[in-house]
């Protein structure tokens, strides 16, 4: 009797934990449906911008002529039309930009010397006199180097009239083949939102 109690004991143990694993199975399909359903939302509205204003970049010196090439890259893109009126424009691009020139440099040395040992000891009279020499031998070199580096950096997000953040990117460059690392980071954030353009087209589908 006891062990059929026990058993019945177990089993019912058995179903409450398939029980709370079937429960929380849909909390955790929820969740990940919510995001995908923020994404898609976000990418949706892409789709419905007609003017985009891009706000003054905050960084350094450079921020604001990054701002000219990221609109140049923009209006290229044909995605929409890139307005100087804030009003009138349906999301607006902010973020922070940087564009850096600095040396790196670079120092390394090896040793290198000779050193020569001479002694004589006098005996008492009658004897000899010893001598004793030694010669040691190495190498002193040092290298120093010094590599020019140039590196931009820009992080900006479009948000619309409500102040959401409906798209946003982080692009980086050490410089391209055929312009610099300003332009090329332009062309990334133009080419990424293309991407994301295309993405929008096939779930609005």
């Amino acid at each position: 009797m006891k062990i059929a109690i026990g058993c019945w004991l177990c089993l019912a143990g058995a179903l409450g934990l398939r029980a709370q694993a079937a429960l929380a199975l849909p909390v955790h399909s929820e969740a990940g449906a919510s995001t995908q359903s923020i994404e898609e939302t976000g990418l949706r509205q892409l789709l419905t911008l007609k003017r985009v204003y891009v706000d003054h970049l905050t960084g350094g010196e450079t921020a604001a002529q990054i701002r000219d090439i990221i609109i140049g890259s923009l209006e290229q893109s044909k995605l929409f039309i890139v307005t100087e009126n804030q009003e009138k424009a349906d999301a607006v691009l902010r973020g922070a930009a940087e564009d850096l020139v600095y040396t790196d440099t670079h120092s390394s040395s090896d040793g290198v010397n000779a050193k020569v040992n001479v002694g004589s000891g006098k005996g008492a009279p009658g004897y000899r006199t010893d001598q004793t020499g030694g010669f040691g031998f190495g190498e002193n070199e040092s290298d120093h180097s010094a590599l020019r580096r140039h590196e931009a950096l820009a992080t900006v997000r479009l948000t619309n009239k409500e102040g959401d953040v409906i798209w946003s990117t982080t692009q980086e460059s050490l410089g391209a083949k055929y312009h610099g690392a300003s332009a090329d980071v332009a062309d990334k954030i133009a080419a990424k939102l293309k991407e994301d353009f295309e993405r929008a087209r096939k779930i609005a589908r």
